[in-house]
Parts: C-alpha cells; structure tokens; sequence
C-alpha cells in the first residue's frame, strides 16, 4: 500500500489533523510536538486523542509522524542547550505514549566546532538517557544536507550513532531525499548505489520512513532548501523512482515541500499518478 502524508500544524489537536489528511488524500501525516521554533507545548487533551485514534483506524490513517523542535541541539557546546534538548524530547517520548506505536523524528544536532566524534559522543548520551524499555515510539534519527556543523551529513555519521545507543530496538532512521542528495549522494543518477550504500553502512531494516522533498540546490550543495515536487534538481522522474523502489515503496512517505494544504493535496494526487502499484 502506498502510505504518503504531509507536515500538518498541530494547533488545532490530533482529530483536526486526521480529517485534513483524509481530505487531501493522504493516510499519514508529519507534525511538530510543539513550537517548532520553541519549547511550549499543548496540553494533552485525551478526548481529542481518543477521537482522534477512533477517526484514524476508521479511515484507514496509517503511522504518523512526530517531528522534534527545530531549536534543539543534542550536541551544543553549551551545556544548557543540551540539557534543553535532552528535557524536551524526554517530555515528547511520555507524550507520545498517548497515541503509541508510533514514531518521532529528530534532527541530530551540529557540534558547533566540537567535531563530530564529539558531537557524536553527545548525541548518544542523550539517546541513552532518554529511551526508555517500556515505550512503545520509535525514535528515527534524520540524514541531514551537512550544513555547517550539522551531524548526520553521512550515513557513516549516522551509523556511528546508532552503533553506541543501548537500546536499538527503538531506534531507527528517517532518509531525507533533499537532504541527502544536499549531501552528495546521488539519487537523481545512482539511485540503486545509493540505497545499496545505505543498506551497507546503515541497513535497510533500520529505516522507517522518507521525507519526500526535491531541492532548490544542486548535488553536494550542503545547503538544506527544499522544492516542491518536481520543481527542483532532483526532479519528479528520480523521485517517482525513490517511491516505486522495490527497497523504499513500503514504508510511509512524508512531504515537507514548501506549500499550503492545496498544494499538498496537488502533490499527493501527483505521487499516486506516479505510482506503481
């Protein structure tokens, strides 16, 4: 089954987002915690979620996904930041209890001139401190463009994390197309040797799930710009490649291309043309 969703805004609760996925086609979403830009938090209104969970089975809504602050950064230099970071996302794992089985995604962090074996060192003790055996999320870290000082630019990064996390089970990873074709791998012209790398370095059965974007910038830019779909240099052929790959059309594809609901649905109505079921 092809599962694709979009970024919706989590104001207005977990029921309301339901019904906006429904209504432009999708059966999954992306939302923020909270403030993406901030730390504040709604109130957990269990009514709405009970709703919510009833809406979802009936309309056949599939695994959502959490998306974590833009703000935090596991790996600061400032200790303060980093126990910021550990604070909230500890608070986001008990929320998420409230609708289990599901997943949260973050982005791992820049080490701000530390180097990234440091920052790599931060990360996991952050991650150690905070899964827990009992919860049922899984936490995916993301493949990021390699800006700056920004780990996780190479699936190398990525499994070095995930080598000293203690509780592997609920950890796993989230591939951004812009990000890295940002970063340099080439999924426009080596699709298959990418995921073979992928699947080398990382492997397969850690990925959970795709964020679906194209890029305002070219290969190995290490800038981080998301396109709508078909609109930038990775283009709708390769991306429609990413989503009937043998390896990746099972798992739940995730838009965070720069649009309103409309443009959403418009994108979602293209991918199922696209398909190949």
């Amino acid at each position: 089954m092809f599962t694709i969703g979009c970024h919706l805004a989590a104001s207005k609760g977990f029921l309301h987002m339901g019904k906006e996925a429904v209504s432009i086609g999708a059966n999954t979403f992306q939302f923020f915690t909270r403030n993406p830009r901030g730390s504040k938090a709604k109130d957990i209104d269990e009514e709405d979620i009970k709703a919510y969970l009833a809406f979802a089975k009936e309309h056949g809504i599939n695994k959502i996904l959490a998306h974590a602050p833009y703000t935090l950064n596991a790996c600061s230099k400032d200790e303060h930041t980093r126990e910021f970071a550990k604070m909230i996302m500890e608070d986001d794992l008990k929320r998420m209890e409230y609708i289990p089985g599901n997943m949260y995604n973050f982005h791992p962090g820049s080490h701000v001139g530390q180097g990234s074996e440091e920052g790599i060192r931060q990360i996991v003790a952050l991650l150690n401190d905070i899964l827990k055996p009992e919860q049922t999320t899984t936490v995916l870290l993301e493949t990021m463009a390699g800006k700056g000082t920004e780990v996780g630019r190479s699936f190398e990064e990525i499994r070095a994390i995930m080598d000293q996390v203690e509780l592997k089970e609920h950890l796993g990873v989230c591939l951004d197309t812009c990000h890295v074709f940002d970063g340099g791998y080439d999924i426009v012209n080596e699709l298959d040797q990418v995921i073979k790398e992928f699947d080398q370095v990382i492997g397969l059965e850690h990925l959970h799930a795709i964020h679906l974007n194209d890029s305002k910038n070219v290969l190995g830019s290490h800038k981080d710009r998301h396109e709508k779909i078909g609109e930038g240099n990775i283009g709708l052929t390769a991306l429609s490649s990413v989503i009937n790959h043998d390896a990746l059309k099972n798992l739940p594809f995730y838009l965070e291309t720069p649009n309103e609901l409309e443009g959403y649905k418009n994108e979602i109505q293209l991918l199922k043309e696209q398909r190949i079921e």
